[in-house]
């Protein structure tokens, strides 16, 4: 925005000089209506016949406005935070989805805010919610789902991007809640459900072959040494009577009381 002071005329000086005589003449009551008070937070925007009176906002403090000549918008400076409303889109792999988000924001140039935009929120606001749809109408369903904070950071650069002739800056963007279809949710639940059930028999599996390994182990150092077998029973036997006090029957092999019997007839 340019600097008009020197442009208004020759009528618009002499305006300004009768608004400022004015002035003078009804001095100290006019001065009450000439002063303005601006906030920390705020800035004036000053319009002087029509044109923009500086490059620069006025404020915070005092300024002053000559009547009939000049007016003033205020302009808030602090962040604001909108909640963009649900927008029903189609994913790249044809999958319906509402998604609704949060966009923060703040007006850093008050100029700007008010001579490129009718009305600068709503703009942002519209803004959002057009950005998101079409950033979500490349992304798949599994994408957004995983994806969020790179689908956040990435609407965020493109609003950023698009307002910034606006005077605003996007502090911050974020996918809030995705919501699918019923029977889509099920049919997820079911593939899910299924991988598990994939996953829990392959480990079974696994198991198993470990087992058969080590039981094929134990059966060649059984087979190394005859009297190992008795040694298991005999530790089998006193493992369960510790947990169970009851009668075991169990079957002892006929030739171990053989060679019992051989080794008595001989001593």
């Amino acid at each position: 925005i340019a600097d008009r002071r020197e442009g208004i005329g020759v009528c618009g000086w002499i305006l300004v000089s009768l608004s400022f005589l004015l002035v003078l003449i009804t001095f100290p009551i006019s001065i009450w209506a000439c002063i303005k008070v601006v906030r920390e937070y705020e800035r004036a925007v000053v319009f002087r016949l029509g044109s923009i009176l500086s490059k620069k906002a006025k404020g915070p403090g005092m300024i002053l406005v000559l009547p009939c000549t000049d007016t003033f918008i205020k302009v808030d400076l602090r962040t604001v935070t909108c909640k963009i409303p649900p927008q029903e889109i189609l994913t790249r792999d044809a999958v319906t989805a509402q998604v609704d988000g949060v966009v923060s924001y703040r007006i850093h140039s008050a100029v700007s805010a008010v001579a490129n935009v009718t009305d600068v929120h709503s703009a942002t606001l519209l803004l959002a919610q057009t950005t998101l749809r079409n950033v979500l109408g490349t992304q798949s369903l599994a994408q957004l789902l995983a994806g969020r904070e790179e689908i956040a950071y990435t609407i965020q650069a493109t609003l950023d991007s698009a307002t910034e002739p606006w005077g605003v800056k996007v502090a911050h963007v974020e996918i809030k809640d995705i919501r699918i279809p019923m029977a889509m949710q099920r049919a997820m639940a079911a593939e899910a459900e299924a991988a598990r059930e994939t996953k829990a028999k392959v480990v079974a599996a696994e198991g198993e072959m470990n087992v058969s390994k080590a039981l094929q182990k134990a059966s060649m150092v059984l087979a190394e040494s005859p009297a190992g077998l008795p040694l298991r029973y005999l530790q089998t036997l006193t493992a369960v009577a510790v947990e169970n006090n009851s009668t075991i029957v169990f079957p002892l092999p006929i030739n171990m009381f053989g060679s019992l019997g051989q080794k008595s007839t001989g001593g």
